[in-house]
């Protein structure tokens, strides 16, 4: 046994070598244990239960090993919970101290709570070093010292943060040998994207090569486009970095005005990462308390059909089933899609967000509540209540030849392009020219919108009104 200093360094959502502030913390000190534990609490969870995102999961952590192994040391893997898993390992291998990333779920943080008390009893030390963030909440108080609850001035400060210099991975590890539990808790089987670091350099040069990042600002919203970078499951298991991003992007000319646009995504990434650090009651409640009285129907037989893309509305319906099938979501069938929940068929936006997170690879707990919350008009910039997407207009504007549509909801294939995305007002005859009848071989929507969004709309003033009248007009 050497005499060096044996850190823990346990990866959570970091799953990389290169570019790794808290990897980096660990080699400095000395040897290293690399740990992944296999929490059975958080794997339980109805929002971690997404079988396609737990292969993609299982696949970046073997990259990971692999990447490890090269570097003189495996990665080591433990099933249980980590207050006990942790402190075992570190007895094992005589270590002085633990390492992580950090992250800011409300889970996260009461586990790594828990993990710190029980090191403390045998005076070990967890160091949080480093986020999956670019820019860590800390550093972006703003004037109040709580932070930012509108994106714009988030975004002028968060750009001015420069980008941070390359980490260099450790060209050598050395560490004691422990045994493994093996990655058998997480299920097997090709995952949907293949994973790694490897992998998703890869996808981030092909987006820069293929001049998808010079056009992002023109094709981005266009579903029926392969417009968007691919990264967000990459980013969502820190097989890649934002700044490895960021470093990419600008190049040796800058950030010009079309990456931009792409970069400012990435700022969204780390906005509802900071809400959710500040404001931790997100995770399960809207933001605004007024809005956290709507009377939802929460009709179980609507909620079956959005969830199967039986809706009656195409673009919502073409990115659920996308979604069931591959795993991802256009952003912007993901917008339509959450509308159509919450503002046409009254459904808890919460029902939403979990069905996207036991779906999604790219599931993030900070950016699906985010985006649902922005949406749903409950949270953090949130769009008005009164704003309410149109999706028979959403398709048009941005699938205006019905492509996407066509390519997910085959049943309408041979509609005609005047009426792909209201094929309901096919006559009979047209109808049986396409080969699909309405109620037969597709829905007529569950619906009406324009009823629906009248009722939204009173559901939320209402809600609005009952908030002020029990607090005398108190935010």
């Amino acid at each position: 046994m050497s005499d060096r200093s044996v850190t823990v360094m346990w990866f959570r959502r970091d799953l990389r070598v290169d570019d790794h502030p808290a990897l980096a913390h660990a080699a400095a000190r000395g040897d290293v244990v690399a740990l992944w534990v296999a929490d059975p609490a958080l794997l339980a969870m109805t929002h971690h239960r997404a079988p396609v995102r737990l292969r993609f999961l299982r696949a970046c952590l073997e990259a990971l090993d692999a990447e490890l192994r090269g570097r003189g040391i495996p990665l080591v893997v433990r099933a249980g919970e980590p207050a006990a898993v942790v402190p075992e390992v570190v007895h094992e291998a005589r270590a002085d101290a633990v390492c992580v990333t950090g992250d800011v779920t409300p889970y996260s943080r009461r586990r790594d709570a828990a993990v710190s008390r029980a090191l403390a009893a045998d005076g070990v030390t967890m160091q949080a070093v480093g986020g999956p963030w670019r820019v860590a909440p800390e550093d972006l108080a703003g004037s109040s010292g709580r932070g930012y609850l509108v994106f714009t001035p988030f975004w002028r400060a968060w750009e001015q943060v420069p980008l941070a210099q390359r980490i260099a991975p450790p060209p050598a590890l050395s560490g004691p040998s422990l045994a493994s539990d093996g990655l058998d808790a997480l299920p097997g089987g090709a995952p949907p994207l293949v994973a790694g670091p490897e992998a998703a350099r890869a996808r981030l040069e092909q987006f820069i090569r293929s001049g998808a990042a010079d056009r992002y600002p023109d094709d981005r919203d266009l579903p029926a486009v392969d417009g968007t970078s691919h990264l967000s499951a990459d980013l969502r298991m820190g097989v890649l970095s934002p700044s490895q991003v960021g470093r990419a992007i600008a190049g040796s000319r800058g950030m010009d005005a079309a990456r931009e646009g792409f970069w400012r995504q990435l700022a969204w990434r780390d906005f509802y990462a900071h809400h959710m650090a500040r404001y931790p009651d997100v995770a399960s409640r809207a933001l605004k308390p007024a809005y956290r009285g709507i009377t939802w129907d929460d009709d179980d037989d609507l909620f079956a059909a959005w969830c199967e893309g039986r809706t009656g509305f195409p673009l919502c319906d073409a990115g659920m089933r996308q979604m069931r099938a591959t795993g991802w979501m256009h952003n912007r069938a993901r917008m339509v899609a959450a509308s159509v929940l919450v503002k046409d068929l009254l459904i808890d936006w919460r029902w939403g967000e979990a069905e996207f997170m036991r779906h999604l690879v790219d599931g993030d707990p900070a950016n699906n509540n985010g985006g649902w919350q922005w949406t749903a008009g409950t949270g953090t910039d949130a769009a008005p209540y009164f704003r309410v997407f149109n999706p028979v207009l959403q398709a048009k504007r941005f699938d205006p030849t019905g492509a996407y549509v066509r390519e997910w909801v085959p049943e309408l294939r041979s509609v005609p392009d005047r009426f792909i995305h209201e094929p309901w007002k096919m006559d009979a005859e047209a109808q049986d020219e396409a080969g699909c009848v309405m109620g037969r071989d597709y829905p007529v929507p569950v619906v009406d919108h324009s009823v629906r969004r009248h009722e939204a709309i009173a559901r939320y003033k209402d809600a609005d009104a009952r908030h002020a009248a029990m607090t005398g007009g108190a935010a």
